[in-house]
């Protein structure tokens, strides 16, 4: 039997099942899939608000996976946790019913828009992503948008819009991207992650350049001049490439302020001056990805006015650098930070704040990057005042390295493990003192340490 095309079933009219129905791209995906006038139902393990709303626009949603649910579906989506062994998954196979992945869901989509924006890279994805949404927002152009995190300007991590440009964060894990369309694709960075799935360097950057490969010849790439392994993953492409870089590029940034820790400059689009800006986030990296998100407008044709308006209106994605609160005139901030680049500019960024003393304590996320990124990661952890170790977060993995936490407090002087996050917390509270800044950080449950220290 031939593979079945994803293109032939993205069509109104068309009955498709979601299984994994509630989570954050397969909500949104349901929801822009019934605009189109498709027949949507869906399933989900457990009851959430996320559920009762796609209730409220007519999607049934059964709780619980059971071959029934799949009905008289055409076709199922998956989202990434749902394995072949799920129930609706075998019983779709048995009846000879395509299954599908959800970014080849959304990759069919974005067909059907005249932009399709998708933002890639190591790290800084959520945060540019987030940062293109306020500006094409600004420039009143009503996209689409699916994002990694919660964006406060939208109330949600998606938004739904009617016109002719969509925005995805895109994600290289697993090589999920290359089910995308882009018209333009950013690069942010591309570093050794994700070694679970990739085997070195130069896999990660075969699946980039893919990914670059992906856009038509009347499109472009947004890529960072100032990261050799973009740069070299690009080269001999005959793609046309718009950089992006600190000083260097044909979008930089030029006389390059900081009040109070947050950064002012020009931005710079081919020797002219083509906006200004005045960011609300602290951090070199954030200039950076506002850069980014700067060249990409560029690359839509949006205005100056729009850049300037969106960017200065960006306040930060929910869990980038996120206020929690403050105890005993500690302040808390949460932040996603879970590989050793984006914790070397989250700490950049915090040092240059001002406090008197930064307290982090780091949740590393997954055993296979601890142990494949061991030696950067004690070397960046060095760097607070104090480091605070939880245990590995496992996510998707079983321990078979035999690694813990435990191993690399032995190596950060001054640190101190705990294996439950209760007692992290606990010791934060010990610590705490007018004049630290307070620092849970990982892409895992860490965040919880900071909610609960806030509430006292």
């Amino acid at each position: 039997m031939a593979e079945a095309n994803i293109h032939d079933y993205i069509a109104p009219g068309r009955r498709a099942h979601l299984a994994g129905i509630g989570g954050v791209s397969m909500s949104p995906l349901a929801e822009v899939l019934h605009k189109m006038g498709m027949v949507i139902t869906g399933s989900d393990m457990h009851e959430s608000a996320t559920v009762d709303h796609l209730r409220s626009l007519g999607i049934p949603v059964a709780i619980g996976h059971r071959a029934e649910n799949v009905g008289d579906a055409e076709l199922v989506i998956r989202t990434a946790a749902i394995h072949d062994e799920n129930p609706e998954i075998a019983a779709a196979r048995a009846r000879g019913i395509p299954v599908f992945e959800r970014a080849q869901a959304w990759g069919s989509i974005m067909r059907g828009y005249k932009n399709a924006l998708c933002i890639s890279g190591t790290h800084g994805k959520t945060t540019t992503t987030s940062m293109c949404t306020h500006i094409i927002m600004a420039a009143q152009l009503d996209p689409t948008v699916m994002i990694g995190g919660t964006l406060p300007l939208l109330g949600s991590g998606y938004r739904v819009g009617h016109g002719d440009t969509i925005i995805l964060e895109s994600c290289e894990y697993c090589n999920s991207f290359l089910s995308f369309f882009p018209t333009v694709a950013v690069i942010l960075n591309i570093e050794a992650d994700h070694l679970d799935f990739f085997k070195d360097l130069e896999d990660v950057e075969h699946s980039f350049r893919a990914f670059a490969d992906r856009v038509p010849e009347n499109g472009l790439i947004v890529a960072n001049a100032d990261d050799a392994n973009t740069m070299h993953t690009l080269e001999g492409g005959t793609r046309p490439v718009l950089t992006f870089g600190l000083e260097q590029g044909d979008v930089h940034a030029a006389n390059l302020t900081w009040h109070n820790g947050l950064p002012s400059f020009d931005v710079i689009y081919r020797g002219e001056v083509f906006t200004h800006v005045d960011l609300r986030v602290p951090g070199e990296h954030n200039v950076k990805n506002a850069l980014a998100a700067a060249a990409a407008s560029i690359a839509l044709a949006v205005s100056p006015q729009a850049v300037s308006e969106g960017l200065n209106a960006f306040r930060g994605a929910g869990r980038r650098f996120e206020h929690k609160g403050s105890f005993h005139g500690a302040e808390i901030y949460d932040d996603y930070a879970h590989h050793p680049g984006e914790l070397q500019a989250l700490l950049s960024a915090a040092r240059a704040l001002g406090y008197e003393r930064i307290i982090c304590a780091f949740q590393p996320h997954t055993y296979t990057r601890t142990h494949a990124l061991f030696d950067d990661f004690v070397e960046v952890l060095r760097e607070p005042d104090l480091t605070i170790l939880a245990e590995i977060f496992a996510a998707r993995e079983v321990n078979e390295l035999g690694i813990s936490s435990k191993d690399l407090a032995q190596r950060i002087p001054g640190s101190e493990y705990y294996s439950t996050l209760p007692e992290v917390t606990q010791r934060l509270r010990e610590l705490a003192k007018p004049g630290d800044l307070i620092l849970t950080v990982g892409a895992g449950d860490i965040y919880t340490v900071g909610e609960a220290l806030a509430k006292g």
